[in-house]
């Protein structure tokens, strides 16, 4: 059994310590080279290629000397991967490719299940595994486990718990898979619902739109740690300032470390004073 490994940051690396010591994980490809799974790569001796683009024909891939398409490989993995897999590579590998999906499909498919669950005010979530086809999130679901979003959660813990849980999954599923004891189960596109990917300005707030503090605090959790929710305002004196909202009530002035809502309100008498209003409110 051989495995490549389609996925990048920190957050799948319990996936792919499944596939290490159980699976055969013979690649890891990430699509740039800022991922931080290269230097893990790097520390524990596993084979990795970067590799962004793959709408291209078998012949031009080996003409890139590409690894990915190694005869020798059965099985692909994708998880946090961000770039579609087209039909060629999906029909190479014997066993086909399997990812792993933050939601609990066919609800939120696309590239911000996390975010997107968070912002719509739902109470639960999940990871499914599927069989890719040659649409996106789309495949017959092979696992699915359900979870409750807790209110304390941002996104970034999300991603960590839900991947950390799918490594799980994946762990019992994937030898039922292998043997061809799993039964697909066929998505129902009729409730299927999309995501889109977040750019920076969708965090950007204007303090007198803001219709209630509740919704506020899921901005601020479906954004963190990216794109985060923020806005320019005054801040006393100095000229206009980019203010931070952070998770747990907390604040930070472009430059300056975060603060709470009360200490913010002590450092700055004369900031803005709708600003200042909705803090004390919260504070």
């Amino acid at each position: 059994m051989k495995t490549v490994f389609f996925g990048g940051s920190s957050y799948v690396i319990p996936i792919i310590e499944v596939l290490r010591k159980d699976f055969g994980l013979s690649l890891v490809v990430v699509k740039n080279k800022d991922d931080p799974l290269i230097n893990y790569c790097k520390l524990n001796t596993i084979p990795f290629e970067i590799n962004g683009h793959l709408k291209y024909a078998l012949e031009e891939a080996w003409e890139n000397d590409t690894k990915i398409l190694n005869k020798d490989f059965d099985l692909g993995i994708v998880a946090d991967y961000g770039v579609y897999i087209p039909n060629d590579i999906l029909t190479f590998y014997p066993k086909g490719i399997l990812n792993i999906h933050p939601s609990i499909l066919p609800k939120f498919r696309g590239p911000t299940p996390v975010q997107t669950a968070i912002l719509s005010g739902e109470t639960k979530t999940g990871v499914t595994i599927i069989k890719i086809d040659n649409k996106i999130d789309h495949g017959p679901i092979l696992a699915q486990k359900e979870f409750q979003i807790l209110k304390s959660e941002t996104s970034q813990d999300l991603l960590k718990k839900l991947f950390q849980e799918g490594s799980i999954l994946l762990k019992e599923v994937l030898p039922k898979y292998i043997n061809g004891t799993v039964v697909p189960k066929i998505q129902d596109d009729s409730k299927a619902t999309f995501t889109r990917i977040f750019v920076k300005d969708d965090g950007l707030i204007n303090i007198d739109d803001i219709l209630s503090f509740e919704k506020l605090e899921a901005m601020i959790s479906a954004y963190f740690p990216w794109p985060g929710v923020w806005t320019k305002t005054s801040v006393g004196r100095e000229n206009e300032r980019i203010i931070k909202f952070l998770p747990n009530k907390k604040i930070q002035v472009e430059g300056k470390k975060e603060m709470s809502y009360k200490d913010f309100l002590n450092g700055y008498p004369d900031a803005d004073v709708n600003l200042k209003e909705f803090l004390r409110k919260h504070a």
